[in-house]
């Protein structure tokens, strides 16, 4: 915050921010005449589209005072972008701008008597949010031009004029005006400290004295002053001979434990070379984690090809400092031991021993003890760098420890992040600084055919070195591919040594990007050309350097004339002919790249659509990939880096959701994610997806999903079984060996299928009271529990070679869906139906429509496998080699005795005994299932649990709902969101809750979704609303739980059942047929109102619902299945809202159908999503009825006549129009077409029908219900349920 005084002396109290898109209307109304004249004519929006960085200074009531843009190349186009550099050194004198360190200023407006004091603040927050930022400049017109003088300038005094040369044409045809750093925001002067500044250090000392104290003793400012010697080394920064900062140095570094904890090969053990040193060529990661590696081709670290240079990998360069306000107090002691515990992004899980490389040089490292810096100067912390290298003149390499819990400073920004050792003693992060990186000679430009053997030295020790030469001299010689593809090669360099190469090309995938993914969260389509697209294929930095790795894209931007970069990163399994097109090298670009979520797609019926489908390029299936990306606006913005380690145990539906949620967050980077799996991540090998039919599935993430997430590139993976929690020392044990430390564990196991035992002592005429335990000893090799694709690939490959030579049957035993669609996966690996006995439990069905039920039951019997209902299991016998070979069943019909092959057991799904083992020794509070409370608390505050896992406290009176009862994608998001306040400064608190609420349990609204295969080949999806399911009896009751609409038979395979509340809104759907089903599609349905769904209910009572299959493929459909249909609905669910439409309102039939403060959101809707929805008529025309209603007719403009393939009179009517001939509707095809006779029924002229209306429909009121139909001129869905047509 800063405060400026008008030249009125009123004061305000103003704070600067990035601007957002929703400043735009309050900047342009700060234009004034003058704007015009300084700056040209602006486009707001699309000015903002290119800055680099644009600042806003808002007041206390968050009004917009004065906005500034700045780009990389000057205003008024005076000279092409990329040439600006050389342009200034032939015009101006005594000129040091470089494109490193210089903006330009192509917008400022602010409020006219603060334009003055806003300007200093404005230009003074640019320079404190970009450090390297020296020199801001300005073009403005000649004072002959504007009519007044520039020193009449709301920027006067912040700017000087900058001199052309002599008969340069500058003199006449602008004046450029600089702003230099030292005008607004100079570097601090770092020197020696002396005694004599303990008092100016206490000013800022006092407030962190108590952690300062703790850490290091009551007079530890005392003894670092007094200790200053050839080890120990202290600085002050001052101002105006202040001291405002306090640093501590020191040469003596425990290099043998740093080089324990952390991998420091790559920065050669910070050591000095020796000849006697015992190196190893690095080695392929055993998980992927923060090391740079984007790509399925797992390359290796990348090198430093510079010999002066240390060689750093491809290591995320994030950082953090310990902020305290109003100072800045670091703890970086690296002689002393820390903690037990620290971050593991490197886990060796195969279990290979590691080579540790032995440094017999001396240290070539010296570290920051203390660091202490007054809050307004701390931007400037990196000028302490020049002095601490200036002190140890012979160390190379500075180093600074810091805790994980830290915030982030602009110090640690510059610094390369190593990676941690597990285990590790301690409980920190390092980071280091290279002497080279204070150079500021970097520079990029295009490549040059001289650069070849550069590069060639960069890239020589990386995997796909030959491949980023040959495309670099690809560049050199020919400029494009062989396809005729442009390429463009750039190169960075410091000292005229190569240190950084890149390579792009221009991106032709954008439509499918655009249709695919969420690119529109980062750019606007509309200021965006088609060249202006790029495509990252390759890009290397030394690490030296890391921290200029934003300032190389942006020079990528610059000097290719783009305004967006895109890189894919494709899954590990892409293998064989898709290596090549598909893999670039490791990008150590990637940790300052945004990750794209991926956008739900529509799964279109391409017979029923014909030609109305939307193009090959958008709908057609691809290779999935993650996407990151980087634009002008983004480039410059730095994240926050959170070094938190969270540590999540299970990789189920509601872990990967909240890892999801946590790497997509668009602010924050999580550096330390580490994902504990009993079979790594899910999704990772396509191989066993075609076992996944084993099992149900609750289609939250699919193989592509997981694919486009790319949970590798942000996630560290450690494969093995949690078996035990130590709370006191904060790290969970894996496997009984491997400690992983955490500072938040998050648990989401689930519950999983439990090896069980028969009752001991069971009498096998009698029905046991409970089903039987948990198997305690070694489990039987032909006794299989199935809980992931890993468990079925298994299951299947031992059949496969085993059941030859076994005797007896495969009995399928439970009581849940499962068990059928374990029946059908063995039936489909060609196993005889007679060989398989399906044992049921006692319990009600797991299927809960009858109908499906009958048809399923029918299928076993077809199929010729015996079905044996009520039966639990009493005992089994067991064969020399530890095989069950029979087992007993008791019923109250009698018993059951058969001969055992293979046993599935379904029958017991509850905790893992090693995860309530785990749980219980950690004191954890487990009532039959974890306890937590609404907000995921267990009792431990460092401990989260969700999922089947967990239940709620007894306190809550409701033992009875348990997040089983919901879906898991959304508990996986509402898990993040609990957490991510505790990381992201920008979230705003929410209003206080209401008294007891925390009593309550919260409330989800997602559906729950079940779809499988079952027996006959039958696909089986069941949609339902959370909760505690509804039996079915109860729920086809019409007096109290609403309408249920049926088609076909199960028998048929055809049947589909819809099931709506009492508020006419869909809360179920059972779909059974033998198609592929479109389970996207599908789930978009539930919660949608019947009026919305094309007067479903009114349909049905006039017979025109012969099958709800055909019917939700109709084109009209399509709308209601897009991923952003939920947004129009919100925005007119608040149009509703704000004007109180009134049902009854009788409305002009100019304006029909319907106001049009509904009709334009859907127009501009269908318009905005052309490409993904051409299935419906263009929308351009349907303003004309509102612009021209009062216009005399002759002066209306003719309605252009609409293409026909055929007339009306020649079968038209059949495919979607019932006016007489002639007609000018537009039949292309396809019943469920919108007419547009624009002389036919009550639509006004152009008017559309509305959305779930189709031109074939008959005149309402045919019949059918008991309330009149609604009226036809309903212009737009119904959102919320209400009744807006005239009754």
């Amino acid at each position: 915050m800063a405060t400026v005084t008008s030249w009125r002396g009123d004061t305000a109290v103003v704070t600067a921010r990035r601007t957002e898109p929703h400043d735009v209307p309050g900047i342009i109304a700060l234009f004034s005449p003058e704007t015009e004249e300084l700056f040209g004519r602006m486009d707001v929006t699309y000015l903002l589209e290119l800055s680099n960085l644009a600042l806003t200074l808002c007041n206390e009531k968050n009004e917009v005072l004065a906005h500034a843009a700045f780009l990389d190349y000057p205003n008024w186009n005076i000279t092409d972008q990329a040439e600006w550099e050389p342009f200034l050194h032939r015009n101006y004198t005594n000129n040091k701008c470089t494109p490193l360190n210089t903006l330009f200023v192509h917008l400022f407006v602010a409020k006219e008597e603060y334009a003055a004091g806003c300007s200093q603040e404005i230009v003074r927050s640019a320079f404190i949010l970009l450090p390297e930022l020296q020199f801001i400049l300005l073009f403005v017109p000649p004072e002959e031009r504007l009519g007044f003088s520039h020193a009449e300038l709301d920027m006067g005094d912040v700017f000087e004029r900058m001199l052309p040369v002599a008969g340069s044409p500058m003199e006449r045809g602008f004046t450029l005006l600089k702003c230099p750093r030292q005008r607004c925001h100079p570097q601090l002067d770092v020197r020696q400290a002396r005694m004599e500044d303990y008092d100016d250090l206490m000013l800022i000392w006092t407030p962190q004295s108590e952690t300062l104290k703790e850490t290091y003793g009551e007079y530890v400012l005392v003894d670092l002053l007094e200790r200053e010697g050839e080890e120990n080394q202290a600085a002050v920064c001052e101002v105006d001979g202040t001291a405002v900062g306090f640093m501590s140095l020191c040469s003596h570094v425990n290099i043998s434990l740093l080089q324990e904890c952390f991998d420091l090969g790559p920065f050669h053990g910070l050591c000095k070379p020796h000849p006697e040193d015992i190196l190893k060529v690095p080695r392929k990661p055993s998980v992927q984690g923060d090391e740079d590696e984007s790509n399925q081709t797992s390359e290796k670290p990348e090198p430093v090809s510079s010999e002066n240079l240390e060689r750093v990998p491809g290591a995320d360069a994030a950082v953090q400092v310990m902020l305290l306000h109003p100072a800045l107090a670091l703890r970086s002691d690296v002689s002393i031991e820390g903690s037990a515990a620290s971050a593991a992004p490197l886990l060796d899980t195969d279990g290979d021993g590691d080579f540790h490389p032995v440094y017999r040089g001396t240290s070539n490292a010296f570290c920051i003890r203390l660091l202490c810096i007054h809050e307004k100067y701390e931007s400037r912390s990196l000028d302490f760098l020049q002095y601490a290298f200036s002190v140890f003149p012979d160390r190379e390499l500075c180093v600074m420890l810091v805790p994980h819990h830290v915030p982030e400073s602009s110090l640690l920004r510059s610094f390369v992040r190593a990676v941690p050792c597990c285990p590790s003693r301690l409980g920190r992060e390092l980071y280091v600084f290279h002497r080279a990186a204070l150079l500021k000679s970097f520079n990029v430009r295009k490549a040059a055919t001289s650069d070849l053997q550069g590069i060639k030295t960069l890239v020589e020790t990386l995997s796909l070195n030959e491949r980023i030469w040959n495309d670099s001299k690809i560049f050199t010689e020919a400029r494009r591919e062989p396809d005729g593809m442009p390429v463009q090669a750039f190169v960075a360099e410091v000292s005229d040594q190569i240190v950084g190469v890149c390579v792009t090309r221009d991106e032709m995938d954008i439509e499918y990007i655009r249709a695919h993914y969420n690119i529109e969260d980062f750019i606007h389509f509309n200021h965006h050309q088609q060249e202006d697209h790029g495509h990252l294929c390759h890009f290397v930095l030394n690490p030296v350097f890391r921290h200029y790795t934003k300032y190389f894209l942006k020079e990528i931007l610059r000097l290719g004339h783009k305004t967006s970069l895109y890189y894919p990163v494709y899954p590990e399994y892409v293998e064989g002919k898709f290596q090549r097109p598909c893999a670039h090298s490791l990008t150590s670009a990637l940790h300052y790249m945004a990750p794209v979520r991926p956008r739900r797609q529509i799964v279109y019926p391409g017979r029923e659509l014909g030609a109305s489908a939307p193009p090959g390029q958008l709908s057609e299936d691809q290779l999935k990939y993650s996407l990151n990306h980087t634009n002008r606006k983004l480039v410059l913005q730095s994240k926050v880096c959170i070094n938190t380690r969270i540590v999540v145990v299970g990789a189920s539906d509601v872990g990967i959701s909240f890892l999801e949620t946590l790497i997509f967050w668009p602010r924050l980077k999580f550096n330390n994610l580490t994902l504990i799996s009993t079979h790594g991540l899910p999704g990772k090998d396509p191989q066993s997806s075609k076992y996944r039919r084993f099992l149900i599935d609750s289609h939250c993430f699919s193989d592509e999903d997981h694919a486009q997430m790319s949970l590798c590139s942000w996630v560290n993976v450690v494969v093995g079984k949690m078996t035990a929690i130590k709370r006191r020392a904060k790290h969970v044990v894996v496997s009984e060996e491997k400690p992983v430390p955490y500072d938040y564990l998050v648990l989401c196991t689930g519950q999983s299928y439990q090896p069980l035992a028969p009752p001991a002592g069971a009498d096998v005429m009698e029905v046991p009271a409970q089903w039987a335990q948990r198997f305690t000893g070694r489990v039987p090799p032909n006794h299989f529990t199935l809980n992931d694709s890993q468990d079925c690939r298994e299951a299947a490959r031992w059949l496969q070679d085993n059941l030859h030579s076994s005797q007896g049957s495969i009995i399928v035993y439970g009581n849940t869906i499962d068990i059928y669609t374990t029946v059908e996966a063995l039936l489909s690996l060609g196993i005889d139906g007679s060989l398989i006995h399906l044992v049921q439990g006692s319990g009600s069905p797991c299927l809960g429509d009858r109908a499906v039920q009958l048809r399923v039951r029918e299928a076993l019997a077809e199929a010729g496998v015996a079905v044996h209902p009520e039966h639990v299991l009493a005992r089994w016998g067991r064969g020399e080699h530890g095989h069950i070979t029979w087992a007993e069943f008791s019923s109250a019909t009698g018993p059951l005795h058969l001969q055992c092959a293979a046993f599935f057991s379904f029958a017991y799904k509850t905790l893992d005994f090693e995860t309530f083992k785990a749980l219980s020794d950690a004191c954890l509070v487990v009532d039959g299932r974890l306890v937590i409370d609404a907000k995921f608390h267990t009792n431990d505050a460092s401990i989260r649990a969700a999922g089947p896992l967990t239940k709620f406290s007894r306190r809550y009176y409701r033992d009875d709902v348990t997040h089983s009862n919901f879906n898991s994608k959304e508990i996986g998001f509402e898990l993040a969101a609990s957490m991510l306040s505790l990381f992201d400064p920008t979230l705003q608190a929410s209003s206080e809750p209401p008294e007891g609420s925390d009593r309550l349990i919260p409330v989800y609204k997602k559906c729950k979704v079940q779809g499988g295969v079952l027996p006959g080949g039958y696909n089986y999806l069941h949609i339902s609303k959370p909760g505690i399911p509804t039996p079915l009896d109860i729920e086809g009751d019409p007096c109290d739980h609403g309408t249920e609409i049926v088609t076909g038979e199960a028998a048929q395979g055809n049947y589909f059942r819809l099931h709506l509340s009492r508020y006419n809104t869909v809360d179920s759907i059972t779909c059974f047929c033998k198609e592929p089903l479109p389970v996207s599609n599908y789930v978009c349905l539930y919660g949608q109102h019947e009026r919305l769904l094309n007067d479903l209910c009114y349909r049905r009572g006039a017979g025109q619902l012969p099958d709800l299959y055909s019917y939700f493929r109709e084109p009209w459909s399509m709308a209601i299945y897009h991923d952003r249909f939920i947004d129009l609905q919100k925005e007119l669910r608040q149009t509703l809202m704000s004007e109180q439409v009134s049902p009854g309102a009788e409305q002009r039939p100019e304006h029909r159908p319907g106001p049009p403060s509904l009709r334009e959101p859907v127009l501009r809707y269908l318009r905005r999503h052309r490409a993904q929805l051409p299935m419906y008529a263009p929308t351009d025309p349907y303003r004309l009825p509102a612009l021209y209603a009062n216009a005399p007719r002759a002066a209306r403009p003719p309605r252009p006549a609409p293409p026909r393939t055929k007339g009306c009179g020649s079968g038209a009517a059949a495919r979607g129009c019932l006016s007489p001939p002639p007609c000018t509707c537009r039949v292309l095809g396809g019943a469920g077409r919108l007419c547009l006779d624009a002389d036919r029924g009550e639509r006004g002229q152009g008017d559309p029908l509305p959305v779930g209306r189709r031109a074939s429909d008959p005149p309402r009121g045919v019949s059918g219900r008991n309330r009149a139909p609604p009226s036809p001129s309903l212009p737009v869905p119904d959102p919320l349920g209400l009744e807006l047509g005239s009754e």
